[in-house]
């Protein structure tokens, strides 16, 4: 009898625990059951996935405090009938229909699922390069619902979105006005991943939110498959040249840390970042003595920039004449993407392995002898 009963008790104890550790330990305990099939994300450590019988659990774990939870979404078929006794979270009856999206980056991937049809309205259409957004903007299929920051309410009321898609920020005190119509808001924390192909999984959830679980699993196979074979190649590389990235932004230069998806990308890309020392997984404010300091010698200089006309190597030393101090400035070995142009912000984040091609083919033209670069190219020289 007493064995028995000790016999239970481990069986309910190794039960318990296998709840608590299904999604890496993320989330509550009382979100994962022996009923539900945790689906195995192998590189996002942000997000949880949980399928029960009637309905789909995605627990958004906080990146500022990662003992707790930041959102929990409780997805159910739009035409189903509510469970009982679901879980405490945000319902989502999908797939959704009437979407308001914040950013370009998350337009683009439901553009490549074949659910740009649910986008209703995003922020700051100007900023949309995407031929498709631009064309149903002047068509009236989409609504342009103001700044970000403080999008228009009335315009947001007249849409009656079913899901709003934005970006979470530490401390930003909830959402105002916005957090207060009832609508799904959807957290997308993925920009807060620390591994490119962490961010890129992403793509799962939001898949399932329109509808197009299938297109994104098979998507994100592709991109997983593409960019570790890449990593594979420049593992194999015996020289790592150093890499510097970005430019000084006002008083301050904005670094991307060692544990950053900039950071993690540079080191699969077989290179040597110069601040993968840092621990940080954002970016941080430096000062320029202290960039200069570290990534003056830095064999290569990737930088970002908006504007008219690509950048020149005359133009960089113009805009700030010590960048001509950096041995990457002296051996032309600056590569630029010019953002106004070329859909980096929109494309790479769900496509790191295009990314990682590009940053491979430059610094280890043999291993990719083939390639066309997609978004940098070295300054011009005039």
């Amino acid at each position: 009898m007493k064995g028995g009963m000790n016999k239970n008790l481990l069986s309910a104890i190794v039960i318990l625990a296998l709840s608590l550790s299904a999604c890496g330990g993320r989330g509550k305990a009382s979100s994962v059951s022996q009923e539900g099939d945790t689906l195995r994300l192998r590189h996002a450590a942000n997000l949880c996935l949980v399928q029960y019988p009637d309905y789909l659990l995605a627990s958004v774990r906080n990146p500022w405090d990662t003992l707790k939870t930041l959102h929990t979404y409780i997805l159910v078929g739009k035409h189903k009938p509510l469970p009982d006794r679901l879980p405490e979270g945000t319902v989502v009856r999908c797939p959704l229909e009437r979407l308001v999206v914040y950013s370009a980056v998350h337009s683009s991937l439901l553009e490549e699922l074949g659910a740009l049809d649910a986008v209703h309205g995003v922020c700051s259409v100007e900023y949309f390069l995407q031929p498709a957004v631009q064309a149903r903007f002047r068509q009236g299929k989409i609504v342009n619902c103001g700044n970000s920051m403080s999008p228009n309410i009335e315009t947001l009321i007249a849409l009656r979105p079913d899901g709003i898609m934005l970006s979470p920020y530490e401390n930003n005190g909830g959402y105002g006005r916005v957090g207060k119509l009832g609508v799904p808001l959807i957290e997308c924390a993925d920009y807060l991943e620390t591994s490119p192909l962490g961010r890129a999984e992403w793509m799962r959830f939001y898949g399932f939110l329109v509808g197009k679980a299938a297109e994104a699993d098979s998507l994100f196979a592709i991109v997983e498959r593409e960019y570790l074979d890449v990593k594979r190649k420049a593992s194999l590389v015996v020289r790592r040249p150093t890499v510097l990235s970005d430019l000084k932004y006002g008083s301050a230069w904005y670094i991307s840390g060692g544990n950053s998806t900039t950071g993690k990308l540079y080191a699969d890309a077989g290179a040597d970042y110069v601040f993968a020392y840092l621990p940080n997984s954002g970016s941080i404010p430096l000062p320029f003595e202290t960039v200069f300091d570290k990534g003056w010698q830095a064999d290569y200089w990737f930088v970002k920039y908006n504007q008219k006309t690509d950048k020149t190597y005359r133009e960089l030393r113009q805009d700030y004449a010590p960048y001509a101090r950096f041995k990457a400035f002296e051996e032309r070995h600056i590569y630029g993407c010019n953002t106004a142009r070329i859909p980096y912000y929109e494309e790479s984040p769900f496509h790191p392995e295009e990314l990682l091609k590009d940053i491979v083919d430059i610094l280890h033209p043999e291993l990719l002898p083939d390639y066309e670069p997609k978004y940098f190219s070295n300054l011009a020289v005039d």
